[in-house]
Formats: structure tokens, C-alpha cells, sequence
């Protein structure tokens, strides 16, 4: 039962992704869709209620499936900086881990595959690296 969520949640992404695909013309990237909802775009409404919806959709699932929080790092100064550098890593990858690696690699793109497969392996090499210093 334990292997279910992971699917139905991975199911889920894949038909979000595909319907914002088919019905609005549009990437799921997250990084593009915050800043254009930040930006004043005529789009800006479905935007806002797709950002909306993130977390809503998470508690949405901690309610009806009783899936734990995941338990904070106390360490502000280490998350603060960790997002300054995912900010760097999007605009040097010119988009997100969903842009890329749900969207881009499922529309065969190349780029997306190589943009992928850095951002694992920057995530798999900083926590080497922090698992040693911390």
C-alpha cells in the first residue's frame, strides 16, 4: 500500500501537467508561472489560483490520506540559502524541475534531459557534501 501514493501522486502531477498542457496552451513550470503571476500579465488570475492550489493540494492530501508532516530544520540560515541558490540554479537553467524534468522531458527535449539530469546531480552532490559537514 505504501508504493500507492507515490503512484497516484506521480499519476496526479503527470494529468495536471498534461491538462494545463491541453486546455491552456501552457509549461507546468513552477518558476514561470510564480514570476508571471507576480508580473502584471493579462493571465494573471489562473496564475495565482495554480500557486493557490499547491499547497492546498498538499494539506488536501495530508487530510484525506493521514500522510505525516514532514518534520522542519531549524536551520533558517541553511534554508535561506539553499533557496537563494535553487533562485540561481532556475535562472542559469533557464526554468524548474517541473518545467524541465516533467514537461520538458516529456516532450523529448534534450535540453530539458540534460537540465534534469544536472539538477540531480547537484542534489545527490550537495547532500554528500552536507551529510559530511553537518
Amino acid at each position: 500500500m505504501e508504493f500507492l501514493l507515490p503512484l497516484l501522486g506521480g499519476l496526479f502531477i503527470g494529468l495536471s501537467a498534461a491538462g494545463l498542457l491541453l486546455f491552456n496552451g501552457r509549461i507546468t513550470g513552477i518558476s514561470g508561472i510564480f514570476w508571471g503571476a507576480m508580473a502584471a500579465q493579462s493571465d494573471r488570475v489562473w496564475r495565482v489560483l495554480f500557486i493557490i492550489g499547491l499547497p492546498l493540494g498538499a494539506l488536501l492530501g495530508h487530510i484525506l490520506f493521514n500522510i505525516p508532516v514532514p518534520l522542519e530544520h531549524n536551520n533558517w540560515v541553511l534554508a535561506v540559502c539553499g533557496g537563494l541558490l535553487v533562485g540561481v540554479g532556475i535562472k542559469l537553467g533557464s526554468g524548474c524541475t517541473s518545467g524541465h524534468g516533467v514537461c520538458g522531458i516529456g516532450r523529448l527535449s534534450l535540453r530539458s534531459f540534460i537540465a534534469t539530469c544536472t539538477f540531480m546531480a547537484t542534489g545527490v552532490i550537495t547532500v554528500l557534501i552536507m551529510r559530511i559537514l553537518f
